[in-house]
């Protein structure tokens, strides 16, 4: 009986939310919402972003998707329509109907005007973002080279779950002498020039772009809406380091909170394995990543290690 309660309970809840979108999306002529200081977290993808994301999302004072919203943005301005250059979002498309496109969704999917955002490709398009919305805030998780790489190689290799939006890439893909067919995680200006490279260049260069685009951004961004974080602090000490990005971010840190990031590192999310610091060095990867890591080394300085 439990069993069956829980079900008739989770499909109420489910068609209840559907019925309160309905309403929201009804009712934005009315209301006309506009987002107030929207958190977008941004860093290279394999970084620790989605934990940053997870744990925002906890909060009742947020809106949240509680999932990517890659295919939103990709809709909004398809990089098809930019002969599929990169997924940067130029800043001169930032106009007022994007702001009402952009309030609109994220009110009708949540019923809030402050929410939290994610996709591993805002992180290229911080201007348009900024200038969408100047009172955002910008957290930007950093992740060593060596690890993330690694990170990302392996991710490569789900290109089902990575790479799902690439099928309508013209080009043809044959990374690491065809292995890899389906261009994963996001595109980054100069891209087709790694057509026929090996996974760890390729990979090393989508760590570099987007990591320097990112940081490139970071002068645009007003001090006090600007939050930075090393994966490898975070694991450290998840509950020091996510109440100090929540107070800067002026995101209640409450008790649910602190106990879900008592806890956080035991439930990951979307883990391939277990949570270390450069555990890049013992695994199959390390030969391929000591080889790329000499063209990072400047980078690697800009953000800290």
């Amino acid at each position: 009986m439990g069993a069956f309660m829980d079900k008739v309970v989770k499909t109420a809840t489910y068609y209840i939310k559907v019925f309160q979108k309905r309403l929201r999306r009804w009712a934005l002529p009315v209301v006309r919402p506009t987002l107030k200081r929207p958190i977008f977290v941004v860093g290279c993808s394999r970084a620790g972003t989605t934990l940053i994301y997870k744990t925002f999302s906890e909060s009742e004072k947020l809106g949240s998707l509680q999932r990517e919203t890659h295919d939103f943005w990709a809709a909004l301005h398809p990089p098809s329509e930019r002969d599929w250059t990169s997924h940067v979002i130029p800043v001169e498309m930032a106009c007022h109907e994007d702001i009402k496109e952009v309030s609109n969704f994220f009110y009708a999917e949540t019923g809030e005007t402050r929410v939290v955002d994610k996709n591993n490709q805002n992180g290229l398009s911080i201007p348009y973002l900024y200038k969408l919305f100047p009172d955002a805030h910008f957290v930007f998780i950093k992740r060593c080279p060596g690890d993330n790489i690694n990170s990302l190689i392996v991710g490569w290799s789900k290109s089902n779950e990575f790479g799902d939006w690439a099928e309508a890439l013209p080009e043809r893909i044959a990374v690491d002498d065809g292995y890899f067919d389906r261009w994963c995680f996001f595109l980054a200006e100069g891209w087709r020039d790694y057509l026929n490279n090996s996974i760890e260049e390729v990979c090393a260069f989508q760590y570099k772009m987007m990591n320097q685009a990112i940081l490139s951004a970071k002068p645009l961004v007003p001090k006090a809406q600007w939050h930075e974080v090393t994966y490898e602090k975070l694991i450290e000490n998840p509950v020091v380091e996510f109440e100090k990005i929540f107070n800067e971010c002026e995101v209640s840190f409450d008790e649910k909170i602190r106990k879900h990031c008592e806890e956080v590192l035991q439930k990951p999310y979307n883990t391939f394995s277990s949570i270390e610091v450069n555990k890049w060095r013992k695994g199959e990867n390390r030969a391929r990543i000591e080889r790329i890591l000499p063209m990072l080394t400047e980078l690697e300085k800009r953000l800290g290690y």
